[in-house]
């Protein structure tokens, strides 16, 4: 039988959640990796569900086993968790079925956020701010990095939100977003602000032939990437070879080959 609780928790303890939900990685370990972080973060909910400490502790078990994540995405699992934990005290959900669901959900989310916020929505930040810094623009890359910032706390505001109020439906939700697609399209962005880049601070005047071919093998090798998959490491280490190996290469490298 269900063990009696009381209904969602109220605003004041959601918001509490979701200002933990930012220290979700502070208890990082090797063993359970955001494992604590989870627990943390959730604990004022699962107290207000589960007013019987036994309760309690049963549902804190579920996520003390292994636990991890993109940042970005803790504060869409801790509502979407709180919503779901709150079915299971009234008895409509399967306290099992969580289990098994909650890894799924874990990682899938993970491979997502490492791919999409991690390789791409970060490295279009950096790249652009750069890009306004090194042009002169530092009100513009102030405000810009400040939109962007604000906009990133929306989102996991909104993402949170969504996942109290819609459980499990809300993975269709981020089904139908495809950010997957998004994040590969966003690399090949990010190349052609790169290739912007290089034009501010690379002596491009000087070197016209020489620049536009290295915009150009940087182009390729981000949609090498993105079709592909091909390491980037790789690429990287390719890159470098030749710049040691290449007769001209210190003439248009601005940077300290030799020792």
């Amino acid at each position: 039988m269900p063990t009696p609780a009381t209904a969602m928790p109220d605003a004041k303890t959601l918001l509490l959640c979701f200002l933990r939900s930012y220290l979700v990685g502070a208890a990082f370990n090797t063993r359970g990796h955001q494992n604590i972080g989870i627990v943390f973060a959730m604990e004022p909910g699962l107290a207000a569900i589960y007013p019987d400490p036994r309760a309690r502790r049963d549902a804190r078990k579920r996520y003390l086993r292994h636990f991890n994540t993109h940042p970005f995405w803790a504060p869409l699992l801790v509502g979407t968790f709180l919503s779901l934990e709150a079915r299971i005290a009234r008895g409509t959900f399967p306290a099992e079925v969580l289990r098994n669901l909650k890894d799924t959900t874990v990682y899938t989310l993970s491979a997502i956020g490492d791919s999409v916020f991690g390789g791409s929505m970060l490295v279009f930040w950096s790249l652009t701010t750069c890009a306004l810094v090194v042009s002169g623009n530092n009100g513009a890359a102030f405000l810009w990095s400040l939109m962007l910032f604000v906009s990133l706390q929306v989102f996991k505001l909104f993402t949170f939100a969504a996942g109290l109020r819609e459980g499990l439906k809300v993975l269709q939700r981020l089904k139908q977003w495809d950010l997957i697609n998004w994040g590969e399209k966003l690399k090949l962005c990010n190349a052609v602000v790169l290739a912007g880049l290089l034009w501010l601070i690379w002596p491009h005047h000087q070197h016209v032939p020489r620049w536009t071919l290295s915009a150009l093998l940087l182009m390729l090798a981000s949609w090498l990437i993105g079709r592909f998959h091909v390491s980037r490491i790789f690429l990287a280490v390719c890159a470098t070879a030749a710049a040691f190996a290449l007769p001209w290469a210190d003439d248009w490298m601005p940077l300290p080959w030799g020792f």
